[in-house]
This record gives structure tokens, C-alpha cells and sequence, in this order.
């Protein structure tokens, strides 16, 4: 009797490439290497290539070669002083040297539709605060995902909403980073998050029910 497979239907996404920012250590915690897998499988499952520092080691190695071994194309921009420190090993993919920091971070967001941030130490944050930076100054309006595992980043989280209550951030320019703890949940968020970027002249009681009435399983792009 012949056996049919039916295989999964590819998840369809709004984007083609998105940016990842995390370490380039592996961390302590084992949920840091696991959320890198299971977020480049995200990618892979929603056929959208990475961009990402260009390191191969850490976490950065780790995701740059999940999506690779999907099939789907690996773009690491890296600084040229920094290939000896972040790169001691065969890199995956398209490795694109420019000559500084600046550059990279400009060549990074240039090439990406959205960004999200993994664990990673001082350069991780960096990237991420400039990127919400730049989404606050109208330089963008690509959404912005932290992917908050294990808790990791509930202390900026706590910053962020500290600076509103206190005034140095408007409730919508709060509202530029969406978190998850998941990546599953993550990239659902990250597919409807146009929502709230476009919809700034709304009052943050108004953005606050557009969010909570969002429903991160069920997503589905494009909406019908």
C-alpha cells in the first residue's frame, strides 16, 4: 500500500529578512542555545533569511547555522577589525566585511524588514536601544521584537516602563519593542505589530486593547 506524506504547509510571512541581535557567547543558562535554535527555526518555517553580526561562535554561530541548514540565505556583516575576535571558525552563508561599527549596524538595519534581540551582553544592547532609537525618531518604522527568555531582559523591560512613568518616554514610543518568551510567540506578535506603529496618534489606553485583542497562535499573514 503506498503511503502519502502530506508535509507541513510553509507558514507565510510579511517579511523577507529579519535581523537578529544576540551574543556572541552562548551564555550560562542552556534556554539562551535553545531559543536560538527554535527561533532560527521560526525563520526557516516562514521562509525569511537572517541577518545577523556575522560572528560564528555563541549565539550568533549557533541561529546563523540553523537557518542556514534550513536552506534559507545567512547575511553577517562584521567590522573588519573584529573577524579575528568573532569568527574563529567556518562561517555560514554570505559574510560581508565593512569597516566599522557604524557601518555595520547601518548595513544590518539597511538589509532587515524587523529586528529582534536575544540575550547578549553590552553590543546587543546597544544595537537594540539604537534600533528603537531610530524607530522613535521616524528614521524607520520596522517592528522591533525582544525575545525575552527566561526572563533575561525583565529588568529593561522594568527600565522602560520606569522612563515612561517618570516622562523621558512617550506610552507610544514604549510601545516600539514588543517582548515574548517565546519565539514562537515572538514572531506572531512581530507579523501584526505594524498595528501599533502606524497608529501613533492613538491614545496608549487605545494601543494597550489593540494588543491585548491580538492573538499571538492564531496570526496569519497576509489577513483575509
Amino acid at each position: 500500500m503506498e503511503i502519502i506524506q502530506h508535509q507541513q504547509p510553509m507558514k507565510l510571512s510579511r517579511f523577507r529578512r529579519i535581523c537578529v541581535y544576540c551574543g556572541s557567547s552562548p551564555g550560562k543558562n542552556p534556554s539562551f542555545k535553545l531559543a536560538a535554535i527554535q527561533l532560527g527555526k521560526q525563520l526557516v518555517e516562514r521562509n525569511i533569511d537572517l541577518v545577523y553580526g556575522g560572528g560564528s561562535i555563541g549565539l550568533m554561530g549557533l541561529i546563523s547555522q540553523v537557518v542556514y541548514d534550513g536552506g534559507r540565505h545567512v547575511l553577517g556583516v562584521i567590522p573588519k577589525t573584529l573577524n579575528s575576535k568573532e569568527i574563529t571558525g567556518e562561517s555560514v552563508g554570505e559574510v560581508r566585511a565593512v569597516s566599522g561599527m557604524h557601518q555595520r549596524k547601518a548595513e544590518m538595519a539597511r538589509q532587515a524588514d524587523a529586528f529582534i534581540a536575544m540575550p547578549g551582553g553590552y553590543g546587543t544592547l546597544e544595537e537594540l536601544l539604537e534600533i528603537i532609537t531610530w524607530a522613535q525618531l521616524g528614521i524607520h518604522d520596522k517592528p522591533v521584537g525582544l525575545l525575552n527568555v527566561d526572563g533575561y531582559y525583565n529588568s529593561l523591560l522594568a527600565f522602560m516602563d520606569k522612563a515612561v512613568d517618570e516622562g523621558f518616554v512617550t506610552p507610544p514610543a514604549r510601545h516600539i519593542i514588543v517582548s515574548a518568551h517565546t519565539a514562537q510567540d515572538l514572531m506572531c506578535k512581530l507579523e501584526v505589530h505594524h498595528i501599533t506603529l502606524i497608529n501613533y496618534h492613538l491614545i496608549p489606553e487605545e494601543i494597550k486593547l489593540l494588543e491585548e485583542n491580538m492573538s499571538p497562535c492564531t496570526v496569519t499573514w497576509p489577513p483575509s
